[in-house]
């Protein structure tokens, strides 16, 4: 009896985690992974569009070499179309390495600076004054003009290291890298230098962008490395009168034409609602944008190359979707949703794939709470590979967010985040920090959240 009732035990957590033979979406997905873990071309893709073409910031050279081989892939896999959407997008250029030093003792301390992206440049001669500290913008406000004026802003607030969800801590900083130059400019300020968002203690700047206000004057503004920020806040203690020196050699030239890349399978019986997956397609300058963002893009073309390896026939039209300029204006997803509403495309449901190519964890859920329940009504099948943290809230990501105002589900795939942010914006986002198997991974997850919506629909 005892054997029995084991037995019996057994075969009814088969069932109810997903892996009952009778249950045909459990069987797909298992392909779906055999497919992606045994013939994937995620990584070696991956490989190619960091080390043959690199770095990809908007309006440059290197961004329409991302186009041009990203949409000659899609077609080689066969894909039913692939084309250009037209989208204007800004033109930032660093120029010349920044210098940037720090006075004390009769000694001279070099630190690594990165400009942020959009920042003015210095005077060619570079910015030499007093620096003062702050941690947020209240102690700003209270330290007033009086003792700002002519000075450089050191924002030096961390991100929490006690938060457990990074992009939570990393949101809790962000803003000062975000708006320093506009609150410090307030009072002022001749310049801002921004400690870096990681949590990691290390010689490498984060860059990212950063906002002016029309009506304030533009001040020069860049991020220094954790470990010079720790090494400045130091010495600041004990000589709270050292001079600060820092060179940029930026600037903004007009906006220039790039695209979206689009490959599709087409629907085979609705083919008029769309189920887009993707990411975006540019990075910033100072690496090879390995996960922010070339592993969701690469995942997003083995989706649609594994739909059509495994011979499956959607029933929606299955898009993958290279987002351009995602980094310093958003101006490919706004367009891509801007031509959605002018040809009254029907947007069934969009994930994307913008938090690294690291170990699946899960998907976050911007939609109604019906959606959600439908969702998580598959969760037999995604906690058999892992896929546990699904559920409403956090947001999506920012390419397919303007989607949402036609009606759209939107998903944000979700990694482990706590490596992501060692990497994110920095010199080391490199493809030799991205796992082989933890990127085929994240792309068979995908592929499989395509397919059960796809194939079950959300209502």
């Amino acid at each position: 009896m005892k054997k029995k009732s084991l037995l019996f035990l057994v075969a009814v957590a088969m069932f109810t985690t997903g892996s009952y033979a009778s249950n045909p979406d459990s069987m797909v997905v298992s392909k779906i992974y055999e497919e992606v873990l045994g013939n994937g071309k995620v990584y070696e893709n991956l490989h190619y569009l960091c080390k043959n073409i690199g770095p990809r910031l908007s309006g440059s050279a290197n961004a329409q070499n991302a186009v041009e081989w990203t949409r000659s892939l899609m077609e080689s896999y066969g894909f039913d179309r692939v084309y250009l959407q037209e989208v204007m997008v800004p033109h930032w250029e660093r120029g010349a390495k920044e210098k940037a030093w720090f006075a004390t003792g009769g000694k001279k301390i070099n630190v690594e600076i990165a400009a942020l992206g959009g920042s003015v440049a210095t005077s060619e001669k570079g910015i030499e004054t007093t620096i003062i500290e702050v941690f947020n913008f209240d102690q700003l406000k209270e330290l007033g003009e009086e003792k700002i004026k002519g000075k450089i802003v050191f924002f030096n607030r961390p991100m929490n290291p006690k938060t457990l969800h990074t992009f939570n801590a990393y949101g809790a900083a962000v803003n000062q890298r975000v708006q320093g130059a506009i609150e410090a400019a307030k009072y002022g300020a001749i310049g801002v230098i921004v400690r870096s968002m990681t949590t990691k203690i290390d010689e490498f700047p984060h860059t990212g962008t950063m906002r002016y206000d029309e009506k304030l004057t533009k001040i020069p503004a860049a991020a220094i490395s954790t470990k010079d920020a720790n090494s400045l806040s130091a010495a600041l203690k004990t000589d709270p009168s050292l001079k600060f020196f820092y060179q940029m050699n930026c600037k903004t030239l007009p906006d220039v034409l790039s695209y979206n890349v689009i490959g599709e399978i087409k629907g085979s019986e609705q083919p008029e609602k769309i189920i887009t997956v993707g990411g975006h397609l540019d990075s910033w300058d100072l690496a090879e944008g390995a996960h922010d963002d070339g592993a969701g893009t690469m995942q997003s073309v083995e989706v649609l190359r594994t739909i059509k390896a495994l011979g499956i026939k959607p029933k929606h039209t299955v898009r993958a979707v290279m987002f351009m300029n995602e980094e310093n204006g958003t101006k490919g997803g706004l367009k891509y949703a801007e031509n959605a509403k002018v040809t009254n495309e029907q947007h069934y449901a969009a994930i994307e794939s913008d938090s690294g190519g690291l170990t699946p964890r899960g998907f976050s859920i911007d939609a109604s709470t019906e959606v959600v329940n439908r969702i998580m009504s598959w969760s037999p099948i995604f906690d058999e590979y892992g896929l546990k943290e699904i559920g409403g809230g956090g947001g999506a990501g920012s390419d397919i967010g303007p989607l949402k105002s036609l009606g759209t589900a939107l998903f944000g795939f979700r990694p482990d985040s706590q490596r992501y942010f060692d990497y994110h914006h920095a010199k080391t986002d490199v493809f030799e920090n991205v796992n082989e198997r933890e990127l085929k991974l994240g792309a068979a997850a995908m592929a499989t959240l395509v397919y059960l919506i796809d194939q079950n629909g959300l209502n």
